[in-house]
C-alpha cells in the first residue's frame, strides 16, 4: 500500500519531499503500526532521502487512534521474529528508539525509569517490539475515541508520551452512520422522523434535536410507540426463526449485544438474570414486568472465560425458559452468528441496552449509540460513550449505577475483598451459589465452577459483585419506568434526540479537519 501511494504520489507531483501536504496515512489501533518503519526504509532505501528528512516527512503523515485501554490488547511482535522476517525494519525502530530515548533523557535527566517505559523493546522476559509505543512516536497526532478514554491514555498507559509530547494527544469521539443504524435498520422510525422533521436529518443529525418539542406531543408519542412495536414484532419473529424461542412481544427487550469479554461483563447481566428467576419463583403473585434478555456476540477463539460464558447463558436459557413457574415472564435468548445483518435485527427492537462494562474499561462502544439512537434506554456504567449520551439525553432518562473510574481505582488500592460482598450480601450468594451448584448444568454440576471461583478466590478483577447491589437496584428503576408506559416512551424519544453529536459524521469531519488538515466540504 505505502509503495502505491508514493508511486501515485511521485506521478501527479513529481517529488516525494511534499508528501504530508497531499498524504494523510491512519493507523487504526495498533495492527498496521509496522508502516511507520516501512515508509522510513521506502524513503531512505528506495529513494535517497537522509534520514532526518525522511523521518520530518513519516511524522508529518501518520497519525494513531488508540482503541482501547486494555494492555493485552496492544500488540507486541518478539524481536527474533521481526529480525527474522523484517531485519532492515528492524534496524529503523532500533535507531527510532535509540533517538526516541536520547530524547527522553535530555528531557527528564531525573527519572531514568522513564527511559524503560518509553522504549519501543519491551525488555521484560521475551524482547517484544511495542507497536503501540511505534504508533505514537511515528504520528503527529494520537486520540483516543470518547473523552473519558482519552483523558485515561494520557492518565495511565500512555502517561510518559503525553508527558514528553502533550500537545500530540486528542479526542475525537466515536460515531455511528444514520443512514445504517437508523435509515435502513429502522424504517418506521425513519419515516415519523422524515413527516416531524423533514428529510434533512439523513445527513445532519443534530437535527434530532428538534424531537424534544415533540416529547409532550401525545399523537407523537402514540406514533412512536407504535414503531417501536413493529420492530419488536420483527425481532421476536427472527428470534424464533433463529433460536425456536418463542417470545412476548410486548415484554421488556433486554438487550447486550456485543464481542463477548470479562470487562463486558456479560457475567454480570446473567447473574441479575438468575436472581430474577430465584424472585419470581420466590413471589410469583408480584407484579413481574415481563422481561426477554438478548445476548448476541462472539468470542475470541482462544478466549476460554469468555466461551464458558456463552455456555452458561445458554444453559441459564435453557432452564429459565423451560420453568413453568416463570409463567412466560422471563425469557434468556442468546442469538447465534452476530453480524451486522443480525444487529439491524436487533438494534430498532431493543427496550433496555445492556452497556455495564467496568468503569475505565470501555474506549468507547458505538453498540450503545446504535441502540439509543433507536430508541432505547441504557443501563450502563460511567463509562466510556456513556458518559457522553448521559449528558446529551440528561440523567432522567438513563440508568446509570456501580462504580466511578476513580472509585474502581480507590477499592482496588484499598484491598478488594469479593469474598466479603459474597458473604455479606444474600441476594448475590444465591445466584452464585445456583450457578456454581449445577441448578442450570445437572448433568455436569461442576461445569460453571470456574467462573464463580474466579469472582470468589480470583480476584475479581472487573468486579462484579461490587457493582451487584447497585446494579440490581437499577434494573428495579427499569422495571418501574417500564409499567408506565408514557414515562418509558417519552424517555426513549429522549434518547433519540440526543443522538445528534454521535453522527460518523461528525466522527469524519474532526478527523479531517483536526487531523488529517482536510478543510470541510460542509
Amino acid at each position: 500500500s505505502l509503495q502505491d501511494i508514493l508511486a501515485r504520489h511521485l506521478a501527479e507531483h513529481g517529488k516525494l519531499s511534499d508528501l504530508a501536504a497531499h498524504v494523510a496515512i491512519h493507523l487504526n489501533d495498533t495492527h498496521p503500526a509496522i508502516g511507520v518503519a516501512e515508509l522510513m526504509r521506502l524513503l531512505c532505501d528506495g529513494h535517497g532521502f537522509v534520514w532526518a528528512d525522511a523521518w520530518h516527512i513519516t511524522r508529518q503523515v501518520f497519525s494513531y487512534t488508540n482503541h482501547t485501554l486494555m494492555p493485552e490488547a496492544l500488540e507486541t511482535w518478539p524481536v527474533s521474529l521481526v529480525q527474522h522476517v523484517l531485519p532492515r525494519h528492524m534496524e529503523i525502530i532500533y535507531r527510532i528508539n535509540q533517538e526516541l530515548l536520547d530524547h527522553a533523557a535530555e528531557r527528564f535527566p531525573d527519572d531514568p525509569g522513564m527511559i524503560g517505559r518509553l522504549s519501543l523493546i519491551d525488555e521484560h522476559g521475551e524482547r517484544r517490539v511495542r507497536m503501540a509505543h511505534l504508533s505514537i512516536v511515528g504520528s503527529h497526532t494520537v486520540n483516543g475515541v470518547s473523552a473519558l478514554h482519552s483523558g485515561l491514555l494520557v492518565q495511565t498507559i500512555f502517561r510518559d508520551f503525553a508527558r514528553l509530547w502533550p500537545d500530540r494527544f486528542t479526542n475525537i469521539t466515536n460515531g455511528v452512520t444514520p443512514r445504517r443504524w437508523l435509515a435502513q435498520a429502522n424504517r418506521g422510525l425513519a419515516g415519523l422522523l422524515d413527516d416531524s422533521l423533514g428529510q434533512g436529518w439523513r445527513a445532519d443529525l443534530d437535527r434530532l434535536v428538534e424531537l424534544r418539542g415533540r416529547i409532550t406531543d401525545a399523537v407523537f408519542r402514540d406514533a412512536f410507540h407504535s414503531v417501536k412495536q413493529a420492530n419488536k414484532l420483527r425481532l421476536a419473529a427472527y428470534i424464533q426463526r433463529s433460536t425456536g424461542i418463542k417470545v412476548d412481544p410486548t415484554s421488556l427487550f433486554d438487550v447486550q449485544v456485543k464481542r463477548i469479554h470479562e470487562y463486558k461483563r456479560q457475567l454480570l447481566n446473567i447473574m441479575h438474570v438468575v436472581s430474577r428467576w430465584q424472585a419470581i419463583i420466590a413471589d410469583p403473585s408480584a407484579d413481574w414486568v415481563p422481561r426477554t434478555v438478548v445476548f448476541a456476540g462472539k468470542a475470541a477463539s482462544s478466549y476460554s472465560a469468555a466461551k464458558a460464558i456463552i455456555h452458561l447463558i445458554h444453559d441459564v436459557a435453557r432452564t429459565i425458559n423451560d420453568d413453568p413457574r416463570t409463567g412466560g415472564r422471563l425469557k434468556v435468548v442468546f442469538l447465534p452468528n452476530y453480524a451486522v445483518s443480525v444487529a439491524e435485527q436487533v438494534m430498532p427492537g431493543a427496550d433496555l441496552s445492556e452497556q455495564i462494562s467496568t468503569a475505565g474499561t470501555e474506549a468507547s462502544g458505538t453498540g450503545n449509540m446504535k441502540l439509543a439512537l433507536n430508541g432505547a434506554l441504557t443501563i450502563g456504567t460511567d463509562d466510556g460513550a456513556n458518559i457522553e449520551i448521559r449528558q446529551q439525553v440528561g440523567d432522567e432518562h438513563i440508568f446509570i449505577f456501580g462504580l466511578r473510574t476513580p472509585q474502581v481505582a480507590a477499592l482496588r488500592n484499598a484491598g478488594y475483598d469479593p469474598m466479603k460482598r459474597y458473604a455479606d450480601d444474600a441476594t448475590l450468594r444465591a445466584a452464585l451459589d445456583a450457578i456454581a451448584g449445577g441448578a442450570f448444568s445437572p448433568q455436569d454440576p461442576a461445569r460453571h465452577q470456574g467462573l464463580v471461583n474466579a469472582l470468589l478466590w480470583g480476584g475479581d478483577h472487573y468486579l462484579l459483585l461490587a457493582d451487584f447491589p447497585e446494579y440490581l437496584a437499577a434494573q428495579a428503576l427499569v422495571d418501574a419506568r417500564y409499567r408506565n408506559r408514557e414515562a418509558w416512551v417519552q424517555s426513549a424519544i429522549a434518547n433519540v434526540a440526543g443522538m445528534g453529536a454521535f453522527s460518523s459524521d461528525r466522527s469524519i469531519r474532526e478527523y479531517a479537519e483536526r487531523i488529517w488538515q482536510v478543510p470541510s466540504q460542509r
